[in-house]
């Protein structure tokens, strides 16, 4: 990946929206070297997807939690289990006291407290705590550094 192609995603981070010809005249390609490079990087896995961001408290998903899940066994073989509850955002299994901590976001305290009833059904989970998230200052995607920036 060399500079042009860092620039290229810093660009569409910004707005992925934008015609290859409007991202080519961004970064001083071509529409058709602009959409070749694109092609490339979504082909190499670099560029996982594209898609629009929507607010959740709009659509009514208020309550963010991050909950830590501690276990009796390895959990790294739940994934199937975890990505059947859809209130589950993000799932990452890490070292510390817990085994697993999760991003869940839901409508209110009811449907949380429903989701964590959920996690008890898992084999090998004994405990869980959930933090709830007030306020969130900041949200940010990984960060494209090039020359440039």
């Amino acid at each position: 990946m060399d500079d042009a192609d860092r620039r290229l995603l810093a660009e569409l981070q910004r707005d992925a929206t934008q015609s290859y010809a409007a991202l080519g005249r961004a970064i001083g390609l071509s529409s058709g070297a602009a959409h070749e490079r694109v092609r490339k990087l979504r082909e190499s896995g670099v560029i996982r997807r594209t898609a629009v961001e929507v607010d959740p408290v709009a659509l009514d998903y208020g309550v963010l939690a991050y909950v830590q899940v501690h276990a009796n066994a390895w959990m790294g073989d739940t994934h199937d289990a975890l990505a059947a509850v859809p209130e589950i955002e993000e799932a990452h299994v890490v070292a510390g006291a817990a085994t697993l901590v999760l991003k869940v976001r839901t409508r209110g305290t009811e449907e949380l407290q429903g989701v964590l009833r959920r996690l008890y059904e898992i084999d090998g989970v004994t405990g869980t705590e959930a933090t709830v998230v007030l306020e969130t200052f900041f949200e940010r995607p990984v960060h494209v550094e090039y020359s440039g920036s």
